[in-house]
């Protein structure tokens, strides 16, 4: 049946031989016709004038900052002539394949596997720039995944014809040429022969634009919610229907809202789409990843109630990316290189002034308290504790690829913490009138979504637009190895600010130094490490180091995933002094023995614990220090 389907395929695709009069690359992708979990591509592409040519997938994309190798997932890769002839095609290496002849080139075609589910040796792709291949269910096309490219041609158009199932859907940023057409508007017949089945066509002025762009097919599950000038749709997979696009469009809208409004009223995009992958699969990790006119998220899958506020707290940072990379960026990422790329020294302002936006919105605009922003600072400056706190933030970005891949995810620690004090700098300087919000606002007026910065001159740029002062933050804090001046930038706008302070408080008697995450039976769950680091309330329950932890106060702990902080701070919320505290364990009792479930049980006591980087808006602020604030935290 394979090698039948195949043979079909290759004699539609030999009836439309015609090679393309203009400078375009046509590419068809047929979604009806899965072969050994594999998708079939087809390529008429643009004249070439040279008479060898090298066809590229990319070895990484932007916003990744890791090795992917796309084109491993490529097999059975030919080169045709208008007659049907092969032309010599040679691989060179993982990702790029040398056509001779290419003069008389008039069609290429290869089957492509997608990154999901793969077996293939290689580096582990980021999920949600990954590719998705469930027959007559759900495929995601992240176009680095599936498209490619010739040395030199990267800046030709691209157009791309998708041939799907009657009742699918595609979701995303690009607004479509055509949908719906009929198979015989592009002389390709579909090889199963089902009448049904239709063609939508895009098109992008470049491959970067294609790259830029993730298209997920599905049944027709969306939502649309109109941001001032743009249409913001909503896409949503759900294998068990246990989260409709509906109740994430009521999630996301009040937060959407906020942000219309904290960019000025107005939006630099007229369509923009959040693209939702759910999995009910075990996973190690989840996440999304931004693109100018959409995001993709890949989570698992939960009811609304258990996703609302990850929702929230995704969409927020995701959606500021219209602002950067997409109207401020460097010549690195405006050009960027996929297969040799040069990395920017300025994640810093990509994704930390992103996520520092994306919880500043939400306090300036009173979806959550100030004592809740505090708190979200409070979790970044602890987690930054695991990174090193001094190595300079250009050289982390300039070298994330070879050197620092570990220290990338400081880039939403610290990097925010940038942000942050940046924005106070800026409206201590400017007497409350002028702050990040209004330096990225000024820098897009700038520069803009076709002009690129050059890496080296970014900080005198930003100082030329703003203050000498802000100048010195930058080469000092940001190019240097010098910890951020915290007490001096939180005393400005009247917050105190405890780098280490014993307090006595209830405790569970975990904490994150003694839980980890483990692997049990094809399960991920929650063990005991470092016992010996237990506080007193911790050592009264006697815990043994390696015991699984199943429940608290006879509640069962939920699957591992996004709730499970939630679990554990209502239990920890619920402490009373002299109540019982209980646990439930999963302990092994012997070399040989299977492990067997043990009660623990302690009276619920005070205990001093050494907390970090406490932070607490000062009762005695000053008049200067409130307006400050004010200018910082209100709308």
């Amino acid at each position: 049946m394979r090698l039948l389907s195949l043979f079909i395929l290759l004699i539609v695709s030999f009836s439309g031989f015609c090679q393309s009069n203009k400078a375009v690359y046509q590419y068809t992708v047929d979604l009806t016709n899965v072969v050994d979990d594999r998708i079939f591509v087809t390529l008429v592409p643009p004249i070439m004038g040279k008479e060898e040519v090298t066809f590229n997938l990319p070895k990484i994309i932007p916003g990744t900052y890791a090795i992917a190798d796309y084109g491993r997932f490529v097999s059975e890769i030919y080169a045709f002539d208008k007659k049907g002839r092969t032309l010599p095609v040679e691989r060179i290496d993982t990702n790029a394949w040398v056509i001779k002849s290419a003069k008389k080139l008039a069609e290429i075609t290869y089957w492509i596997e997608d990154s999901f589910d793969t077996e293939l040796a290689g580096p582990e792709v980021f999920w949600p720039a990954g590719t998705n291949i469930e027959e007559e269910k759900n495929f995601i096309l992240n176009a680095a995944g599936v498209f490619g490219y010739f040395d030199g041609m990267k800046k030709v158009p691209f157009e791309v014809n998708v041939i799907r199932g009657q009742n699918q859907y595609g979701t995303t940023g690009l607004i479509p040429e055509r949908v719906g057409e009929p198979l015989t508007s592009i002389n390709f017949e579909n090889a199963a022969g089902d009448n049904f089945n239709k063609v939508d066509v895009y098109s992008t002025g470049d491959y970067d634009a294609l790259v830029d762009s993730p298209i997920m097919y599905a049944k027709a599950d969306t939502a649309v919610i109109k941001v001032a000038n743009t249409e913001v749709l909503i896409g949503s997979y759900s294998p068990n229907q246990m989260i409709t696009a509906k109740e994430i469009a009521n999630s996301v809208r009040e937060v959407l809202m906020a942000q219309k409004e904290y960019l000025g009223g107005e939006l630099p995009v007229e369509k923009y789409a959040f693209i939702f992958y759910f999995t009910d699969k075990a996973i190690r990790s989840y996440g999304a990843l931004e693109h100018s006119y959409s995001s993709l998220y890949f989570m698992p899958e939960r009811n609304i109630d258990q996703m609302n506020q990850n929702l929230r707290d995704f969409a927020a940072h995701e959606f500021f990316h219209i602002v950067t990379p997409l109207n401020i960026h460097s010549e690195e990422i405006g050009n960027f290189d996929f297969n040799d790329p040069k990395m920017s020294k300025h994640l810093w302002m990509y994704e930390g002034v992103t996520e520092y936006f994306a919880g500043h919105m939400q306090v300036k605009y009173a979806l959550i308290s100030p004592v809740q922003y505090l708190n979200i600072l409070r979790q970044k400056l602890l987690i930054a504790d695991d990174y090193d706190n001094v190595l300079p933030f250009t050289e982390l970005s300039k070298k994330v690829l070879e050197q620092y891949g570990d220290q990338y995810y400081n880039v939403y620690q610290k990097g925010a913490l940038i942000g942050m004090c940046l924005d106070i700098k800026l409206r201590q300087l400017s007497e409350g009138a002028y702050g990040m919000q209004n330096l990225m606002k000024d820098l897009s007026k700038k520069f803009g979504k076709d002009i690129a910065f050059k890496d080296d001159e970014l900080f005198a740029e930003i100082t030329a637009l703003t203050y000498p002062e802000i100048g010195d933050f930058l080469d000092t804090y940001v190019a240097a190895s010098n910890e951020l001046p915290l007490t001096e930038i939180f005393k400005l706008v009247g917050v105190l600010y405890y780098p280490e302070k014993v307090e006595g408080e209830l405790t569970l008697g975990i904490d994150n130094n003694t839980i980890s995450v483990v692997d049990y039976e094809d399960e991920q769950v929650i063990a005991m490490r470092n016992i010996g680091s237990l506080n007193e309330q911790g050592k009264a329950l006697q815990f043994v180091e390696g015991d699984i932890l199943l429940g608290i106060n006879g509640e069962r702990l939920p699957e591992l995933g996004p709730e499970t902080s939630s679990f554990i701070s209502k239990h920890r919320a619920a402490l009373s002094e002299g109540d019982t505290l209980r646990y439930t364990v999963l302990r092994k009792l012997g070399e040989e023995e299977e492990r067997k479930e043990v009660e623990l049980q302690a009276q619920v006591r005070g205990t001093d614990v050494t907390k970090k980087h406490l932070l607490e808006f000062d009762p005695a602020a000053t008049e200067a220090q409130l307006k400050l604030r004010s200018a910082w935290l209100e709308p």
